[in-house]
Parts: C-alpha cells; structure tokens; sequence
C-alpha cells in the first residue's frame, strides 16, 4: 500500500527504491519518507556485501545511498549502477568537498541531516536526467 504525504504528496508515485544505509534508524528514516512521497521502497541493505547481491536482478527505478557503510565506500555499488544506466542519490553525512566524493561530484548529492523535500527533490531530478 502506498501512501502520500505532505513531504511529497504522491510526486514519487509508482517509483520503485532500494535503500542503501547502515544506520537502522536513518534506513527506517528514509523507508517512511520515501514511501510518504509514494515511492514503493523495493529493498533495504545495510552492508556493502547486501547491496552488490541486490543489484541483481535490479528491480527498482532509482537507488539511494549512504556513501558511507561503516568503513568503506560505496563506490563499487555506484559504478555498477553508472554502469547500468541506473540512477541513484548518496545521502551522506560525508561534506561535498570530501576528497573521497570527488568521483561523483557530478551527481545528487544530499547531506545529512536534509528535510524530507530535499531529499525527494533530489530523487526526482536523478529520475529526470
């Protein structure tokens, strides 16, 4: 069941999300506003490992992800997506200046702590390109 919001009103309706987060909280976080916007959350990974299994089959439109997953990155995960012409947004905790986010500077980039709309509004300028 999907359901809108006012954080999106139904803007992401027929959206299907993977969600890549290694903090429990910020992954529910994420879920109930991904899904208040009308987004269908597809999956949730809190590792690395989760992430690169789930990629196959890619069942979903767009990916959101934590650049960070406790010590690593997940820049494989993202060039796999690049790859495969799947959009994705990091929402990260990581500044824009991080030297380790150079690689994406071109792409949707949400810091933490956002509001709901921030990161919604991301998501749908990546499904736009």
């Amino acid at each position: 069941m999907m359901r809108s919001s006012k954080n999106g009103n139904g803007c992401l309706d027929g959206v299907r999300v993977l969600i890549v987060e290694d903090d429990p909280l910020l992954l529910l976080d994420l879920e109930l506003t991904l899904a208040g916007a009308g987004a269908e959350v597809v999956g949730l990974c809190q590792t690395l490992q989760e992430a690169l299994q789930r990629l196959d089959p890619g069942d979903f439109s767009i990916v959101v992800l934590d650049f960070r997953i406790g010590a690593e990155t997940v820049s494989p995960v993202a060039r796999r997506l690049a790859d495969k012409g799947v959009p994705f947004v990091f929402y990260t905790g990581q500044p824009r200046q991080e030297p380790s986010l150079a690689e994406w500077r071109h792409c949707s980039i949400v810091e933490k702590p956002s509001p709901p709309g921030a990161l919604i509004s991301a998501v749908r300028a990546a499904l736009a390109r």
